[in-house]
């Protein structure tokens, strides 16, 4: 199931001119970050490595001025932005769903840099309420040092739990997680502790849970706890 979709164009390996535009998206970004956030902030880490360290804080004052809707001077970073994309080559970057989990599929092609600038002039197409959550999604995978995986997913989600079902609607998630019957809604502050702890107590190895993939459920519920709480 294809979750979120970026198609950047860049000019090719042997053009003198460098240029970046954009082509199909589909990045939806609620709640925040939203599977589009997760895939701009994905390709940002997939790619920043192989990007000159001089030109990293440029790139943070780029992701904010995006943010803020400024006029920005082209070219810039080396690459001019720009709509037409005749003559330019295409990656296709996806963040797709199978079952709980989500996977990147990330196109190889163009320069790194094109890749990371195609993320960022994305978040202009997004509505103003959806980009902050996502900008903030971005400046964390400007932080990642790690394998671009499931954990780099939860890391960009803000440390929380990383299942489609999490990330799609986190309250229904969290109060089938912890045990509410269907057609709940703002369960009382006391039934919410209760539920948790009883969850806790069920999977915890020292009250007879099993220990392999006990620490995932622990903070899952604690996760959840905290979605419903908040």
């Amino acid at each position: 199931m294809l979750l979120a979709e970026l198609e950047v164009w860049h000019s090719r390996p042997m053009t003198p001119t460098r240029r970046v535009a954009l082509g199909h998206l589909i990045l939806p970004a609620d709640p925040a970050p939203g599977f589009g956030g997760l895939l701009l902030g994905a390709v940002v880490a997939r790619h920043l490595d192989d990007v000159d360290d001089d030109l990293i804080p440029d790139i943070h004052r780029l992701i904010d001025q995006v943010d803020r809707d400024e006029r920005i001077v082209q070219p810039r970073l080396r690459n001019r932005f720009q709509v037409d994309r005749h003559g330019l080559a295409r990656s296709t970057h996806r963040l797709v769903g199978e079952g709980e989990e989500m996977h990147l599929q990330f196109a190889d092609g163009g320069q790194p840099l094109q890749q990371v600038l195609g993320a960022i002039y994305a978040v202009e197409r997004l509505d103003r309420g959806s980009r902050p959550g996502v900008v903030e999604a971005i400046h964390r995978a400007m932080r990642w040092r790690g394998p671009v995986g499931p954990a780099l997913i939860a890391h960009l989600a803000g440390g929380r739990a990383s299942s489609l079902s999490a990330l799609a609607d986190p309250r229904a998630w969290a109060l089938d997680l912890l045990g509410f019957p269907p057609g709940t809604v703002a369960p009382p502050r006391k039934d919410i502790q209760t539920r948790f702890r009883d969850r806790l107590r069920e999977v915890h190895p020292d009250h007879g849970g099993a220990g392999q993939g006990a620490a995932k459920a622990i903070a899952d519920i604690t996760e959840a706890r905290r979605v419903l709480l908040a």
